[in-house]
């Protein structure tokens, strides 16, 4: 009988590993490392750090392996310090035992060295970002002084090692065409599109919709949240800021009447902020980005910057609005030009499920069978 009729089955026996990062945040790498753990939840999670008290409570019960990074001062808060540590941290990783090992990857994790005769599936959030964008990273994370100086003289050895680790994947998978596009530019790698996980169940239309614009998220500088602010103040709409960064005190200085920031919303309260508001405001470029699908979720349009994951999830003129142009300019015009009531809630709520973590984890599944297949034929 054919190997593929026996897939689940053989899939569920399969000795798996998952292998993350750092667990020091929470995130969208975090909801899908979350997700893998539901499909695969005997497999170990290796990581180079983690920081139990920032992780949730029921995480705890997971077997996480840490490397040695987890032991040197400051690690768990100031993970940046020891950028130049991580391919030797991976490195160190033993997986000869393993039939699977699944990486999920923004950093260096996918540089680990497996056998021969084990399946290594790379799910790339991004080529690692503050190897090859490193000033937008720096600005995005706001490094150090001394982190800002020492880092840059080993980015010539942390690219090529980068490079070279992309080698040791057996297949990549991206989260949407702009990384699909970065893995083929820097690894030189073709690479299969599997969105991330969406959990749409928790949002739902309402009956009531507000005058108010909202924008979820932290607040940072490349979010260009400074342009929505520019344009609402011209615009003199309602605007609603949820969220708190680093970047919270210079965006109210900047903000006129019209603008309310909220600061932290607990996830409880997401929801019906969401599903009230006109529509969901999204002015920077993200590598995928969950926060406009869970406005759909929630019946609501996107007005959205068109580049990055936005131009995977957002259809102009049917689910949102894209702008070509990251200026507040571009934003008024959109906002000015754009009709949400014009959308019908129901058929954003049914877009919005195509990216459902339902839908993640029956194309990984079948993603990883087929993988499996083809390597085993391959003996």
């Amino acid at each position: 009988m054919p190997l593929r009729t026996f897939a689940p089955s053989l899939l569920r026996l399969m000795k798996t590993a998952l292998v993350h990062d750092w667990l020091n945040q929470i995130g969208g790498a975090e909801d899908v490392l979350e997700t893998l753990v539901e499909l695969y939840p005997s497999a170990p999670v290796y990581t180079s750090l983690y920081w139990r008290d920032k992780m949730p409570e029921d995480w705890q019960q997971w077997d996480i392996r840490t490397s040695f990074i987890n032991r040197l001062p400051f690690a768990q808060k100031r993970q940046q310090i020891y950028f130049p540590l991580y391919p030797f941290a991976f490195e160190r990783f033993d997986f000869r035992d393993y039939d699977l090992v699944i990486s999920n990857k923004s950093g260096f994790d996918h540089g680990i060295i497996t056998g021969p005769e084990t399946l290594h599936i790379c799910y790339c959030l991004t080529p690692t970002r503050y190897v090859w964008r490193y000033s937008q990273y720096a600005e995005q994370e706001n490094l150090g002084w001394l982190t800002r100086k020492a880092l840059p003289p080993f980015l010539t050895f942390l690219r090529q090692w980068d490079r070279l680790a992309a080698d040791r994947v057996d297949h990549f998978v991206a989260i949407s065409q702009e990384v699909r596009r970065r893995i083929a530019k820097v690894y030189r790698r073709d690479s299969t599109i599997i969105y991330p996980p969406v959990d749409t169940s928790r949002f739902e239309p309402s009956n009531q919709v507000e005058d108010y614009y909202l924008m979820v998220g932290r607040l940072v500088p490349y979010r260009r949240i400074d342009l929505l602010i520019e344009a609402f103040n011209a615009l003199d709409r309602p605007l609603v800021i949820a969220g708190n960064g680093r970047d919270r005190a210079r965006l109210e200085a900047m903000a006129g009447p019209n603008i309310t920031f909220l600061g932290y919303v607990p996830n409880a309260d997401l929801p019906d902020l969401i599903a009230r508001c006109r529509a969901f405001m999204f002015p920077g470029e993200e590598d995928f980005g969950i926060a406009p699908l869970q406005a759909m979720a929630a019946g609501r349009p996107v007005i959205a910057y068109a580049a990055g994951g936005a131009l995977d999830t957002v259809i102009h003129g049917e689910t949102g609005f894209l702008f070509a142009e990251q200026s507040a300019t571009a934003i008024i015009a959109a906002v000015e030009t754009f009709d949400p009531e014009a959308v019908d809630a129901a058929y954003l709520r049914r877009h919005a499920e195509r990216f459902d973590t339902a839908v993640f984890k029956q194309k990984l599944t079948a993603f990883v069978a087929q993988k499996w297949e083809e390597s085993q034929a391959k003996l």
